[in-house]
């Protein structure tokens, strides 16, 4: 019958651990094989040192993600703010219109969509209209005009400084 005091690895399965650095009369004496002088001798590279090279901490980017320098912002309005103004007695809405009434900011791009309804026939202009907001500006009799983007050509300038003193 097998006692738990009797229990013990197979022969050669463990080994003692080399105690070096205890004094001159063995293997691993002295220098514990460490050789004589230099940076593998001391126990001062820090860890995460590259030699020298700059390291992976400091190469890897900082911030997460990444920012598109040409990303065009809109403002949204949606059909149920338009149709609000409409109620008041607004016939012309355009974006300087929306920024007057607080609803997009001054000077700012703005993208109508079509959530909510719309039953007045009015001209909206806006930079950009959503398929759903300009089937149902039509559908009310009202009419939709598309403003050219402030910048000429394909794609916007670019945001924060990397061309600054151009």
């Amino acid at each position: 019958m097998l006692k738990l005091h009797d229990l013990a690895p197979a022969d050669g399965a463990k080994k003692t651990k080399k105690r070096v650095g205890r004094g001159i009369g063995g293997k691993g004496g002295k220098t514990a094989g460490r050789g004589t002088k230099g940076q593998g001798a001391r126990d001062t590279i820090p860890m995460g040192f590259e030699g020298g090279q700059l390291p992976l901490v400091q190469r890897s980017p900082k911030a997460k993600g990444f920012n598109n320098p040409f990303k065009v912002v809109y403002e949204i309005v949606n059909l149920d703010k338009i149709a609000e103004l409409a109620a008041q007695g607004v016939v012309v809405i355009d974006p300087a219109t929306l920024a007057n009434y607080g609803i997009v900011k001054k000077n700012s791009l703005v993208k109508v969509l079509g959530d909510g309804e719309i039953r007045t026939g009015i001209t909206i202009t806006a930079h950009k209209f959503s398929r759903a907001a300009e089937f149902a500006i039509r559908a009310a009799g009202g009419s939709t005009v598309v403003l050219d983007l402030p910048y000429a050509g394909g794609r916007p300038p670019v945001k924060g400084n990397q061309h600054a003193n151009r």
